[in-house]
């Protein structure tokens, strides 16, 4: 086995954050006793003076500009579980580590993702683009590459003879242990892994506590370990707190861009697809404005996802400031892998399909449809416009593309009748009832007509014309 440790150390900022391109200086507090003190800042705030501990009347007082905010464990714990959703695209197995880890078994996805060189790129681009940080690190085991992360030693480790020669250099205090035994540790001069290590496993043991040989013994991969992989919701709903109001519609498309790859990532999981999505813009006082996407298809892709929200947006007027974004995919539908045509250039039927989309946005989605057939012999009845996409109907050589409006009178006696009769004889069950035998015909300038004879009246009608 093979693991990857992703370990968000700025997590408890990053939450109020990563909704702008630029965040001013910003600081997260924590009532600690009688006192409200710093425990995370920003660069922004750090390059004003701020330090983590600080007491926050002081640091307000330092840095000019200065937002406070108190932490927010739910926001946090909803963002973790948000980058569990988006690490779905690279293994199931996700397993999370509270408050602000994440641990993937990837040994058995490599050759999915073209080695663990490409693997660790991927991941290390995606976290960024969704505006965290990450300490990342691999190991045979799980508590191992944990312990690597939590020391930001960015090594990725597949032997286990390596493995316990790295972690005999860390200090003690990363060992999820009581500050009692961490002090007993320090006493008797243990303050590295690779000290408790040459220390007699029973006297450590009788002395420190069972739970200190055992934590050691899984950090080596000696000891099994039992997870719980994550799970992920039903339904996709994730909601992102922007740091200012923004009036711009256009705008919100950055603060979008950071949600779009864990709903990527959670469509993977899923083997699923969306066909419409729903960005709901919350403001203050007044009901939210939703900006709905339509797709011609179920899609996964987040690029793709990303070039209508864009167009969208521009097209958008938002009635007031928006303070927080939701992005939703009401109805998640499952998505069957096919294989591609060897001849078919690599992104034809996708292009189609965007171009469809762009013009749905434009023109409206009612002006842009395709057909489809229906269950029906009356011509001006057999078809009906189409959203989604359908299988195409075998053409007729008889039946012409574009028919009339409406039948016009026909009194054209130089017709040339070339194929028919066909005869339609149908509606007798909503009254409209028809009987006609149509025809193929060629008028004196060459046109093709398809025209009819009305076998109650005797009349000739003109219903259609051939391309």
């Amino acid at each position: 086995m093979l693991w990857l440790a992703l370990r968000f150390h700025s997590l408890s900022f990053e939450v109020f954050t990563r909704g702008a391109a630029v965040a001013g200086p910003l600081a997260v507090v924590e009532k600690q006793g009688s006192r409200t003190r710093v425990i995370a800042c920003n660069e922004a705030a750090a390059a004003g003076g701020v330090q983590v501990g600080m007491v926050a009347s002081a640091a307000q007082a330092l840095a000019d500009g200065l937002i406070l905010r108190r932490r927010d464990p739910l926001a946090e714990q909803a963002s973790l579980e948000g980058l569990a959703v988006w690490a779905g695209r690279f293994t199931p197995s996700v397993s999370l580590e509270p408050p602000a880890g994440l641990l993937l078994e990837i040994g058995t996805c490599l050759s999915l993702h073209r080695g663990l060189a490409n693997l660790l790129k991927l991941a290390q681009r995606g976290i960024a683009g969704m505006g965290y940080a990450a300490a990342m690190a691999c190991a045979p085991s799980s508590h191992g590459a944990w312990l690597l992360a939590r020391a930001e030693i960015g090594k990725a480790i597949r032997e286990p003879a390596r493995l316990e020669e790295i972690l005999a250099t860390l200090p003690v205090t990363l060992l999820d242990q009581s500050p009692a035994v961490l002090e007993g540790l320090e006493r008797i001069g243990a303050s590295t892994l690779g000290d408790c290590l040459r220390l007699p496993r029973a006297g450590l043991a009788r002395r420190f506590g069972q739970a200190l040989v055992d934590e050691l013994d899984r950090a080596l991969g000696k000891l099994p370990e039992a997870r719980a992989f994550f799970e992920p919701p039903a339904i996709f709903e994730r909601a992102l707190e922007l740091p200012a109001p923004v009036q711009a519609a256009e705008a919100l498309l950055f603060a979008a861009r950071r949600l779009l790859p864990e709903l990527e990532g959670f469509l993977m999981l899923r083997q699923a697809g969306v066909q419409g999505l729903e960005l709901v813009c919350r403001h203050e006082r007044r009901d939210p404005t939703v900006v709905t996407l339509g797709f011609v298809k179920p899609v996964r892709d987040a690029g793709r996802m990303q070039l209508l929200l864009r167009e969208t947006l521009g097209r958008t007027r938002l009635p007031a400031p928006v303070h927080m974004i939701v992005l939703r995919a009401p109805r998640v539908l499952s998505l069957a892998g096919a294989n591609a045509d060897l001849f078919r250039p690599k992104n034809s039927e996708a292009d189609g399909d965007l171009l469809l989309e762009h013009l749905r946005i434009r023109l409206g989605r009612d002006a842009v449809y395709g057909i489809e057939t229906a269950a029906d012999h009356r011509p001006e009845r057999a078809w009906r416009p189409a959203q989604g996409p359908k299988q195409p109907a075998v053409a007729n050589r008889h039946r012409p593309l574009w028919l009339l409006p409406r039948p016009l009178p026909c009194r054209d006696s130089r017709l040339k009748l070339k194929f028919g009769p066909e005869r339609i004889e149908s509606g007798w069950w909503d009254g409209g009832d028809i009987a006609r035998d149509y025809y193929v015909a060629e008028d004196r300038d060459g046109a093709r007509l398809w025209v009819y004879c009305d076998r109650v009246s005797g009349e000739w009608y003109v219903h259609g014309v051939f391309a």
